[in-house]
């Protein structure tokens, strides 16, 4: 196995290789982190709404870990579908308004046994060039044709659909907000192609569920698309703060994924602690509408705090704000300079996105206060400048 020490050193020389970092939460500082012994404004954590730490959720997860235990013992399918699974899937389908819901331990999970479980050879899957890696391993697990569009460019998307209008099964799957650069997809144009080419349409609703929607159910709710999406696929880990994802439709979806989504199938279940945090943060999600004001209010003010310090921004609304660097090291030493400064922002890189676009990605949460932000926008000027990524 020696062939790795010269791949890793191939990684390291590139600014490419990864290692993990340990970090623990600031329980009475929310929207902070403590890498060592340093405590640093976490502006790179999917905890959107910031409810990672809400005492109502941690109160639900303690009451069941003591009536029910650690964990659930068995895939849903044999004994671990605890009644907790039965009560949340009820509350997601009517929170989305759609017939039936299936939990799954997480979103890659979710998007790889749903892509495999409706397309196989013969059948072909357009998706989105930026659609997150699950997506694509998802298609790449189903053995049906991977037709990936350019980002967004409805014209090439249609351009497939004409070429592969006669196979069996056609998927369009797409983020609705992507994860690396924070834009929406066309949700209706998408629709409209469903509609004409007779295909399937499938929206992740990752970096968009909770934060979208009267009720937090997402973008597709916000555009009132609800009834065009066959699959609705949302997380738990990001704007719930707990762990998992869902998938909503018919309940012959639901159904027909029982039966033939294998990461659902072959895994143990998650613990009903998880179930139980989750379904207290739907409710939190649906009722506490100033977190989702103050969410956008926060990504305002920040986009036009590093707009008018001179970075381009991706034009946009969602708490995902990009600052694209380019070259690799220069990402880390961005990230290396923002730590230093008291600012946790990790720098992404590829194969995450598109070679020559590494980046620091900030994500903002409804616990960021005005003060912390305009403070952090301050040190990211700075540095950018002093770095050269900005002019003086």
């Amino acid at each position: 196995m020696n062939w790795m020490e010269k791949e890793l050193e191939l990684l390291a020389d590139a600014s490419l290789e990864r290692s993990l970092r340990e970090c623990s939460p600031v329980s009475e500082s929310p929207g902070y982190t403590m890498r060592g012994d340093r405590k640093l404004l976490n502006l790179s954590s999917n905890d959107y709404l910031g409810l990672s730490q809400h005492p109502a959720i941690i109160e639900a997860m303690r009451e069941v870990l003591l009536a029910e235990g650690a964990g659930s013992g068995a895939s849903r399918l044999v004994t671990g579908n605890r009644v907790s699974y039965s009560r949340l899937e009820e509350a997601l389908a009517e929170w989305q308004n759609r017939e039936a819901a299936l939990v799954f331990a997480n979103g890659y999970m979710a998007n790889s046994g749903v892509i495999g479980s409706l397309v196989s050879r013969g059948d072909v899957v357009f998706s989105d060039q930026l659609n997150h890696a699950s997506i694509a391993d998802g298609v790449i697990l189903s053995r049906a044709e991977h037709a990936r569009y350019r980002h967004n460019d409805m014209e090439h998307l249609r351009a497939l659909l004409d070429k592969h209008r006669d196979r069996r099964r056609k998927l369009i799957v797409t983020d609705a907000v992507f994860s690396m650069d924070g834009d929406q997809a066309p949700l209706r144009e998408l629709a409209a192609l469903k509609r004409e080419y007779g295909a399937m349409l499938m929206v992740d609703e990752a970096h968009s569920g909770g934060i979208y929607g009267k009720r937090g159910e997402g973008l597709c709710h916000e555009l009132g698309l609800q009834e065009e999406v066959d699959i609705h696929m949302g997380t738990f880990s990001k704007s719930f703060g707990v762990y998992g994802a869902y998938v909503c439709g018919s309940r012959m979806l639901i159904r027909w994924l029982v039966n033939k989504a294998r990461p659902l199938i072959y895994s143990t279940a998650l613990p009903p602690t998880i179930t139980a945090g989750v379904s207290a943060a739907l409710a939190l999600v649906q009722d506490e509408h100033w977190r989702r004001e103050r969410l956008f209010a926060a990504g305002r003010s920040f986009r036009s705090l590093l707009g008018s310090s001179g970075f381009k921004i991706i034009a946009g609304d969602s708490p995902i704000v990009p600052v694209i660097v380019g070259d690799n090291d220069a990402a880390l030493r961005f990230s290396g300079a923002l730590e230093s400064a008291g600012i946790a922002a990790v720098a992404i890189r590829p194969p995450t996105v598109p070679a020559g676009t590494a980046r620091i990605r900030f994500s903002l949460s409804a616990v960021h206060t005005d003060k912390e932000l305009t403070d952090a926008a301050s040190q990211i000027r700075i540095i950018g400048q002093q770095l050269g990524v900005l002019s003086p």
